[in-house]
């Protein structure tokens, strides 16, 4: 008796035991926290429709547009020049800038020319007597000549009788004759074509300058050109006369250019179209190397965005009552940082900065750019 006792008093003591012990637990369980959301901020910024430039970006080098390599077609010892013939002297339109040593081949044309002389004063006798007519007119002709100087015209003749009797004289072949030694004497004496500056010199004075070699590059420092490489998408933008905004990147300033040719081909290994910009300035010197914004064409009544902001390439987040919203944007043009897209009604509020993480439905605090 006194065992079961003790058992069910044992038995009451661990019950109690257990209902405070839960109690306890029950009494430390922490309450629920309840999770803020957080409403992002947007900057936004309200559309304005207007005509959006499309420029191109670009580079390259600029040259010369009037640009020289000098070559001889005669041989012979380089004596004289109108200014000491080295990189960087001016010469003016017309100047020497090489003159071969043609001494020889100078008597060579002096002796035909005394034999011309020769042949039309013993011509003067038969035409008195056969063609009195005309003797006046080839005995003006005899007067003009001078073995000093270049072959003046020949007389023109009033019948076929007076050209059958000159030519049976060869007067034509050694007129003609005279005039090929002329030209070929005037190839040892090499003129500035135009006004401007030797950027290159090969030879100097005493040198022995044979066919064919280059002597140096003489250029025309008041214009240059520069080739661009346009993508071949962009082809129906690109227009002679258009206008190029140019820049140095070592000293930032800039210059205006316009387009003055363009390639009719497609370059294949690059898909590009070769078009060349033409540039003035005083600063400028062939070799430089400038960045070019192109401007391709105007699109009326559209917005330039950054091209982050685009969704799929064809949507726009919309600020509509602190609610992001996708509506419909199809760029016209895409650049590798911009965008310009057209059809966006006047005063839509926009997202001006990409938000991490949106989608349609989001809520935002709006903040005007």
């Amino acid at each position: 008796m006194r065992l079961a006792i003790n058992v069910i008093i044992g038995l009451v003591l661990i019950g109690v035991s257990l209902f405070f012990g839960y109690r306890i637990i029950q009494s430390k369980t922490k309450p629920e926290k309840k999770v803020q959301k957080i409403v992002k901020t947007a900057l936004v910024d309200t559309v304005r429709n207007h005509d959006v430039k499309i420029q191109i970006p670009t580079n390259g080098i600029i040259t010369a547009k009037n640009r020289v390599e000098l070559f001889t077609e005669v041989s012979g010892v380089f004596t004289k020049s109108s200014q000491p013939f080295k990189p960087g002297q001016a010469y003016g339109s017309g100047a020497l800038l090489i003159q071969l040593d043609a001494s020889e081949y100078y008597s060579s044309v002096q002796a035909a020319k005394s034999e011309f002389y020769n042949l039309i004063t013993s011509l003067l006798p038969d035409l008195r007597l056969d063609y009195p007519n005309v003797f006046e007119k080839w005995q003006s002709y005899l007067a003009t000549l001078a073995v000093d100087k270049s072959l003046p015209k020949l007389p023109e003749v009033a019948d076929d009788k007076e050209r059958y009797f000159i030519t049976g004289r060869g007067v034509y072949s050694s007129f003609y004759n005279i005039k090929n030694l002329e030209e070929r004497l005037a190839k040892y004496y090499i003129r500035a074509p135009f006004s401007g500056i030797l950027v290159e010199a090969n030879v100097t004075r005493g040198t022995l300058v044979r066919v064919g070699q280059k002597l140096g590059t003489f250029i025309d420092p008041s214009v240059y050109e520069m080739e661009i490489a346009v993508n071949k998408s962009y082809s129906s933008f690109l227009k002679v006369g258009n206008t190029v905004e140019l820049a140095n990147t070592d000293t930032a300033k800039k210059y205006s250019g316009t387009v003055s040719r363009i390639n009719g081909a497609v370059d294949t290994s690059t898909q590009t179209i070769r078009a060349f910009v033409e540039v003035k300035g005083q600063d400028l010197k062939e070799g430089m190397y400038l960045t070019a914004n192109l401007e391709a064409q105007r699109i009326a009544n559209a917005i330039e965005v950054d091209r982050t902001l685009l969704q799929n390439n064809s949507q726009l987040f919309q600020v509509k009552d602190s609610v992001l919203h996708l509506i419909p944007a199809q760029p016209v043009y895409l650049s590798e940082t911009k965008a310009v897209v057209t059809d966006i009604p006047e005063n839509t509020i926009l997202l001006s900065k990409p938000i991490p993480g949106a989608y349609e439905g989001m809520r935002v605090s709006i903040l005007q750019e």
